[in-house]
């Protein structure tokens, strides 16, 4: 007994344990950040750097700039031959679906294979940025050592979206901004006092680990704001906002438009990437700033060294570019391009009021700054992570208010021509919401298909009703049986209920047919619709099973699915994808 309160006294607390943990994972996500810039910067100056030196040559050398693209795409094709499925296209939704839905468990080769892809893709010039990916290695980062820890599963879920936060506050060198990108993006809100501090401590270690080698500065030097004359520019930064949400919505639209029409073409997977390629190489050649991730012209931009026509321009080439990069099959993120499209509406917006108002209003610059965090908060629904992130990169205060004004204007405009932001689009069209809980998103992502019972006994309408009678004492477990005609098609259901009504009349029993009495006007489902429908029949009805028939329109069974399946499949994925704490915690003993 004393020898068990020794142990105790001197083992860690829980709260020690999560400090710990968190520490951790912040100086790993730091140390990826390292990596994964590292990697990038030699991608660039091995590729990029000497290939633009040819073509800046002038003459015809400049239209060999599309193969500088072409080729960070060619050296992906061999990566997506052994990794398929994990290499093209934008990644960022399906690391949502893990976190969120399934618990936050992920494979640590994606980390080697996220970092080779998305420099290849970004090194050489392709339309994308590197902070999504980030903030997803960070995060599969989080999760691995959460597992090493024997972590339940809901915790594991925190350091997954702890080690994101790590990423990208060792991107921006942004602290507060990672942790509200966390809570706000990958935890969709949904998060605790425990988990917050663990986003906390995680982000804070990261930042150090990057500070210590990169030094403090922030990812843009963003010049001195000042408000000229509030009472004038205050209305000039809402009307910014309302700018901010309706192009974040047809960036948004384009984003995905592009992607389905690469997805239609009928060719060659690994020909999409060269194609899309190929398209940013020749826009390159009249708009060499839509190339990369854009940084070095959002400088500029923040310097009011734009040019009002060429920035007006870049917002729709930019988001085409992006579109096309990520649509055709490119690895990369989201973010950096968010930045750079706010950059130029905030640049060509403030150019052109400040020509306007000279004497009332700030340089082009400033609304540049304010536009970086708007549109990306109107693109990601996220205004306090775009909030928090101008504020520690420029460290002043008076940017808070026209931040503040902008980024919520843009992101309740955006959410009501749009209630998705980029990164939910396509669990909507899978009908999942997860911000409805993770148990309706379980509910949702899991179809009827999985989980029917094939071995169905069917009755012809033609059947005597004595005869069914023998079939119901007969059947173990069923007393719901699809009625069909002669050509197989159901045209009924026939339960216990609906041959009430002539159990007494002995000679009715003898002339009815099962026609005559089963229940015509039918609920049915496909194996396409999900559990979440079929709970949602099975309560309305008050029944306890359904036919699951090909279509509506072609009623051929395949299938009954019963009350207890969905329960059953239910309990069997939360199980499996770690979400219950109980369960984790009854593992964990």
């Amino acid at each position: 007994m004393k020898s068990k309160r020794f142990k105790n006294f001197f083992s860690p607390g829980e709260n020690t344990r999560m400090v710990v943990i968190a520490s951790l994972i912040g100086i790993i996500a730091g140390l990826a950040n390292i990596c994964f810039r590292t990697v990038l910067e030699f991608v660039h100056q091995s590729i990029f750097v000497p290939g633009y030196a040819l073509v800046s040559q002038g003459g015809w050398n400049i239209l060999l700039l599309p193969l500088i693209p072409i080729s960070g795409i060619i050296l992906l094709i061999p990566l997506a031959l052994l990794f398929p499925g994990e290499i093209y296209g934008y990644g960022f939704t399906k690391f949502l679906r893990k976190v969120n839905i399934r618990g936050g468990s992920m494979k640590f080769r994606k980390n080697i294979l996220k970092i080779i892809s998305c420099s290849l893709t970004v090194g050489t010039g392709n339309s994308a940025g590197v902070e999504g990916p980030i903030a997803q290695v960070g995060g599969a980062l989080g999760s691995a050592v959460g597992k090493i820890f024997r972590v339940s599963g809901n915790r594991t879920k925190v350091y997954t979206a702890a080690g994101c936060a790590g990423g990208i506050a060792a991107m921006f060198n942004a602290p507060i901004a990672g942790v509200f990108f966390a809570a706000e993006i990958v935890l969709l809100g949904t998060y605790e006092i425990a988990s917050f501090s663990v986003l906390v401590i995680s982000s804070a270690i990261a930042t150090v680990v990057s500070r210590s080698y990169y030094g403090e500065n922030p990812a843009f030097a963003i010049p001195e704001f000042h408000l000229i004359n509030p009472l004038a520019e205050i209305p000039l930064y809402m009307i910014l906002g309302v700018f901010m949400g309706v192009i974040a919505v047809l960036h948004i639209y384009v984003f995905y438009e592009v992607r389905d029409r690469f997805a239609a073409l009928k060719i060659n997977q690994h020909f999409k990437p060269i194609i899309g390629a190929f398209i940013i190489g020749v826009l390159a050649i009249f708009f060499p700033q839509v190339m990369g991730d854009g940084y070095h012209y959002i400088k500029d931009v923040l310097a009011g060294h734009g040019i009002v026509w060429v920035m007006f321009l870049l917002i729709f080439l930019k988001i085409f570019a992006t579109a096309v990069t990520l649509g055709s099959g490119g690895s990369g993120g989201v973010f950096a391009p968010a930045l750079f499209i706010g950059a130029v509406i905030g640049g060509a917006y403030g150019s052109i009021v400040h020509n306007m108002f000279p004497e009332a209003t700030a340089s082009s610059g400033a609304y540049a700054a304010v536009g970086i965090g708007a549109f990306l908060a109107a693109a990601t629904h996220a205004p306090i992570t775009a909030i928090f992130l101008l504020f520690e990169m420029t460290g002043d205060h008076l940017i808070i208010i026209p931040i503040m004004l902008t980024s919520i204007i843009g992101t309740a405009v955006a959410s009501r021509l749009n209630p998705d932001s980029i990164d939910t689009v396509d669990l909507s069209r899978e009908g999942i919401d997860i911000h409805e809980g993770r148990e309706i998103a379980i509910m949702k992502s899991t179809l009827v298909g999985k989980v029917i019972t094939e071995d169905v006994d069917f009755i012809s309408e033609d059947a005597n009703v004595n005869h069914l009678l023998e079939i119901f004492q007969l059947a173990k477990d069923s007393f719901y049986f699809p009625v069909i005609d002669e050509t197989g098609h159901m045209v009924g259901i026939i339960s216990m209920q609906d041959v009430k009504s002539v159990l007494h009349d002995k000679e009715l029993r003898l002339s009815a047919k099962v026609g005559d009495v089963c229940t015509r006007n039918v609920l049915t489902l496909t194996p396409d619709d999900n559990l979440y429908t079929a709970m949602t029949y099975f309560d309305v009805k008050g029944i306890d099973a359904i036919p699951v028939v090909e279509s509506h329109e072609d009623q051929w069974v395949v299938g009954m699915l019963k009350r207890r399946d969905v329960i059953d499949a239910y309990n069997h994925e939360v199980l499996k994808k770690g979400i219950s704490e109980r369960t984790a915690s009854i593992k964990l003993t």
